[in-house]
């Protein structure tokens, strides 16, 4: 019954172990990277992929950087990040003065304050720098438990490594925080079935008896812990089948609790080193130092003890590596609160009085009020938001808040840790620090910063708005007024959680108070007003003007501000949501993701739809409800540019009542807009007209928002098609005198198409020509493809050269972008100019809508048929492995994550 520990048994997983070699195989031949994220129940066998792919790796020549989460180790800011890369910071010569300054004052080996931004750009320049000799290979076992500094910068690196042979490989519980704004599928990592549970638990113990067997496969459920596990538990009698088993073999939980009464047996001198290992934390030095220190002179039979019972090893660094998460956490539940107080005391003496953690067993050991612990706790919370590490620093503040002997300070200290909460991406604790604040009273003097934390838990978390308008404009008062302390730029962070609910809601209070404090805030802050309000001519050349100008540090702030104003205005500024990836947690990250979905479609990227429900997804998990709804809009607008109306009543059935209750007349606004789209896709021009004059009659460009404008090319579209020259011409009018084209690249386009359709037959042709010369009309796919539809209908009725090549070119990109309506109406006008066949006769496309290879398109038919990797493999006389990375493509390709999802992806391709 040995079992090699170095090697754990793999048994089954084939999909997973071919995406993971697929990963590693496109890192060597292709020199691109690739991410996959393990998703799984405890024990399912997660570390056991971890450690194959690591095993593979190295195999292929790759570096191996490894990072693994512990539950003592999640207030620990970039641990994690200690852990992958110090050995490459220690080996590299490449980083600049600045960069390295940056990590060691992250790692703690110097003081400095580094941004999140900073740390994640010398991570990468390492990255870089390691990949010249060997691919890389970054694995990040218990994902759920790294630290939140580190999650955001590996986030960061994911994002940033699609170029590099680097293959980021996560292991998580489902049941553990999301992977956040990660744009890689996650990998389900399911109980094995019957067959190979049976396989594994015989390789394991090939002597069991078939009774004993029986059972454990039954307990089991394809559990790969428990089946290995479980007939330890098994007296030798019973593994024999000689005496009966007992009633009932723990599971799940309960096999959690199997640890627990395995640690019940164990001497108090061997409980007291597992429960000092256990909470220990720190991936470097100082673990051998404290255990030799605190164990007694049989310190070493102890730890071989503890070996031989499986529980856990000591590795050669000193630290104690337990053999599952499970019994580490078994070890700490088992104990009482007296063992985990002085096993924290005795960690804090153990370590130096400079050392970050020892502050942290400071606390955990502490039982009654200590104002000094606090007030350094405090200190070292705020310390951590500096350095990027808000989710760990709000830790440390509600550690000092219970702490504090004066009920005003409790109340500042938590305060001031629901705001940094929301900072740090955890809006769900963000919102319950506001509900127990809430029961008592606030001090005066963090009034402003109470408002604040109540209006983010409330936009963001319960999508309302109310709050708004009630107490940040008395905040801004509060914060503008002379000597007032500002909470380190509030005013500014403030400013835009108001602007974000005049937006949605344009609710008058709230834009008198965004006026009257317009001075009081900075260029971004003004700029992004005016786009909301009244965008004036050059207002996305002010955008990028502005963007350009900022410091690193001023970015951060600015963040939020500078992509809300690029969202006005249907600027697509790809460069300015990259240069925000990875600055902080899912608090601007997700402001990120929604800019790049709305950049996606205006950019005809419509491959990509399906990574907006994606994102609604975390949004939800995360409790982020209200960014939730708007990802679920923005891929509204995929189904309605695509014509897919049941589609569209779908999503405005899970947006509406929300939207409706909160009063955010911009989802609104949108979804009637996007009904409208959709009756132009299918013809039915007068309800399409009378869906837009509800939101900008013609002739008439009411005050608000810039996207009013850009409706220009729809209603006038409607007003053509239903008779309206004149109502065309009087909106054209009203654009041209508040130069609607000058506010940016789209609204120039736009303006100059809808010119071209409201013109007479003398002046069309030029027309329309001079809307395709419009700098940068190319990148608008969608509305250059109606564009050219419109053009081409025209010249065919007027039996004018060149109708067919501008049909045929609409024609093929609404077959890409799936608008199967608008591609309808492209091949009826083909067809009456004489064009019997829309689509080319000489094979198939090399891409198919989905943007598919040849290759790839005939690979995913196949497998959707149920072949295996090495059939489909015969029959194209490919390689396994080779059909297994085509699977890596062209899964995300599809917005699945399953073989099983394939005959439904490619239904009608």
């Amino acid at each position: 019954m040995a079992e090699d520990r170095r090697f754990p048994i793999l048994v089954g997983r084939q999909r997973q172990t071919e995406l993971l070699t697929a990963a590693l195989v496109q890192a060597v031949d292709g020199a691109s990277g690739s991410t996959v994220l393990l998703h799984g129940d405890a024990g399912v066998g997660k570390s056991t992929l971890v450690a194959w792919v690591e095993r593979a790796a190295r195999e292929r020549g790759f570096t191996v950087l490894r990072a693994v989460g512990t539950e003592a180790e999640t207030d620990l800011a970039f641990g994690a990040l200690h852990q992958a890369f110090w050995s490459l910071l220690q080996r590299s010569d490449a980083l600049s003065g600045h960069q390295r300054e940056a990590l060691e004052s992250a790692f703690g080996v110097r003081s400095g304050t580094p941004s999140g931004f900073a740390v994640g750009a010398a991570a990468l320049a390492l990255l870089e720098q390691a990949v010249r000799t060997a691919p890389v290979l970054l694995v990040l076992d218990d994902l759920h438990w790294i630290d939140s500094s580190s999650a955001t910068v590996f986030a960061f690196l994911h994002r940033r490594c699609a170029e590099l042979p680097v293959v980021i490989v996560g292991a998580t519980r489902p049941d553990g925080p999301a992977v956040q704004t990660w744009s890689a599928e996650a990998v389900d990592v399911p109980a094995l079935p019957q067959e190979d549970a049976a396989v594994l638990l015989g390789t394991c113990y090939p002597e069991l008896a078939a009774p004993a067997r029986e059972r454990v496969l039954t307990e089991a459920a394809g559990n790969p812990l428990a089946l290995v596990e479980l007939p330890r538990q098994l007296a030798a009698a019973q593994q024999r089948g000689t005496a009966p088993l007992p009633e009932r073999l723990p599971l799940g939980r309960k096999l959690e609790r199997m640890f627990t009464e395995r640690l019940g047996t164990v001497t108090p001198e061997v409980g007291r080193i597992l429960l000092l290992g256990a909470l220990a934390a720190g991936p470097d030095s100082g673990s051998a130092e404290w255990l030799r220190a605190l164990a007694d002179e049989n310190a070493r039979e102890i730890l071989e003890r503890i070996e031989a019972d499986g529980l856990a090893r000591l590795d050669p660094a000193g630290q104690l590596v337990f053999r599952h998460p499970l019994v580490r956490t078994a070890v700490v539940s088992a104990a009482s609160d007296t063992a985990r107080r002085e096993a924290h005391r005795a960690l804090s003496d153990a370590l130096a009085p400079d050392d970050p953690r020892r502050l942290v067993h400071e606390a955990a050991a502490a039982l009654l009020p200590d104002d000094d612990l606090a007030r350094r706790l405090q200190e070292a919370g705020h310390d951590l938001a500096r350095r990027g590490g808000e989710a760990e620093g709000a830790l440390l503040l509600e550690r000092a808040a219970a702490l504090s002997p004066s009920p005003g300070d409790r109340v500042r200290r938590l305060t001031a840790a629901a705001v940094m909460s929301a900072r740090g991406g955890q809006l769900r604790q963000t919102a319950a620090l506001v509900e127990e604040l809430r029961t008592g009273t606030v001090p005066p003097d963090v009034a402003p910063l109470f408002s604040y934390a109540v209006v983010y838990a409330d936009q963001s978390h319960h999508v309302d708005f109310e709050s708004s308008a009630a107490l940040l404009p008395a905040a801004l008062d509060t914060l503008t007024a002379p000597g007032a302390d500002t909470f380190g730029g509030l005013v500014e962070q403030v400013y835009f959680k108001l602007l974000l609910a005049a937006s949605y809601t344009d609710d008058p209070w709230a834009w008198r108070a965004l006026e009257r404090h317009r001075e009081n805030v900075s260029e971004a802050g003004r700029l992004c007003l005016r786009a909301w309000t009244d965008p004036a001519p050059g207002a996305a050349d002010d955008l990028l003007a502005t963007a350009e100008g900022m410091t690193e540090e001023q970015e951060v702030g600015a963040a939020w501000l500078l992509l809300w104003t690029a969202s006005a205005l249907d600027c697509p500024v790809g460069d300015l949501w990259q240069r925000f990836a990875g600055l902080h947690g899912y608090a601007i990250e997700g402001s990120v993701a929604k800019a790049r979905a709305h950049q996606d479609y205006l950019l005809g990227h419509w491959d990509r739809a399906a990574v907006c429900l994606r994102e609604a997804e975390i949004a939800d998990e995360l409790g982020y409800h209200t960014n939730a709804l708007m990802f679920r809009q923005y891929y509204a607008h995929f189904l309605a540019g695509r014509g897919d109306e049941a589609g569209l009543r779908e999503i405005e059935r899970s947006v509406r009542p929300t939207a409706t209750r909160a009063r955010m007349r911009y989802v609104l606004d949108r979804l009637a807009h996007l009904r409208g789209l959709v009756a132009l896709a299918h013809r039915r021009y007068e309800e399409a007209y009378a869906h837009f004059c509800e939101l900008t009659p013609p002739g008439r460009l009411p005050g608000g928002p810039p996207w009013h404008h850009a409706l220009v090319l729809d209603l006038v579209t409607a007003a053509v098609h239903t008779g309206r020259h004149e109502e065309a011409r009087d909106h054209l009018a009203a654009g041209a005198a508040a130069r609607s084209a000058e506010i940016s690249g789209r609204h120039a386009f736009l303006w100059a198409a809808a010119t071209a359709l409201a013109a007479d037959d003398e002046e069309a042709d030029a027309a329309y020509r001079a809307a395709y010369a419009v700098p940068g009309a190319e990148q608008w796919v969608f509305d250059l493809a109606r564009l050219r539809l419109a053009h081409g209908a025209w010249l065919r009725r007027r039996h004018r050269p060149g109708a067919r090549e501008a049909l045929r070119a609409a024609h093929h990109v609404f077959r890409r972008l799936r608008a199967t309506p608008w591609a309808a109406q492209c091949e009826e006008e083909l067809r009456a100019a004489g064009d019997s066949v829309a689509l080319p006769q000489d094979g198939p496309p090399a891409t198919d809508p989905s943007g598919l290879t040849g290759q790839e398109l005939r690979i995913a038919r196949l497998a959707a048929t149920g072949l295996t990797n090495k059939e489909i493999g015969r029959q194209l006389q490919l390689s396994p492995r080779t059909v297994g990375a085509h699977l890596y493509k062209i899964f995300p390709k599809l917005g699945i994550t399953t073989r099983a999802a394939l005959a439904h992806a490619l239904d009608g391709v």
